[in-house]
């Protein structure tokens, strides 16, 4: 199949599950079949719902959150590079190994998410990870995610 780049938020919730507030990322900004790789960007705005408690006066994304968005966009790359995703079918977040953390994410901040395909067997992905601030790597990860059927 043939995906016009970019993917937006509405096409987006065609391929993943999650919806507000859970759906993290805004768009995919590019996506390369042969090289199994994906961009996609998250625009963290001051009404996100989690700034309300983590912290009120010093409002900071929480990590879990950036390391979700992150697998959310591996989840977007296993889909697409699939052809789409059945009715019956949920890719889920299964594993991470060597989560790091290299700076804070602050409202007005676009995270820009660059995930690659390191290794598929048995519907199970293993991906690289990198979420950017500017120029600055702000998380990075090794994420991995399950293709399961599901009973709806």
């Amino acid at each position: 199949m043939d995906w016009s780049l970019p993917i937006d938020v509405r096409t987006l919730q065609k391929l993943l599950p999650h919806r507000y507030p859970f759906l993290l990322i805004d768009r995919v900004t590019a996506y390369d079949s042969e090289n199994m790789t994906l961009s996609a960007i998250k625009n963290v705005t001051a009404n996100e719902p989690f700034f309300l408690g983590h912290f009120p006066d010093f409002p900071v994304m929480p990590g879990v959150l950036i390391i979700e968005a992150m697998a959310q966009a591996c989840g977007t790359l296993a889909i697409l590079s699939h052809g789409g995703r059945d009715d019956d079918e949920i890719y889920f977040f299964v594993g991470i190994d060597n989560a790091r953390f290299k700076r804070q994410v602050i409202p007005g901040d676009q995270l820009r998410f660059e995930v690659e395909l390191l290794a598929n067997k048995r519907d199970i992905g293993k991906f690289k990870a990198t979420a950017w601030v500017d120029n600055q790597i702000a998380a990075e990860a090794e994420i991995m995610c399950a293709k399961r059927k599901v009973d709806k």
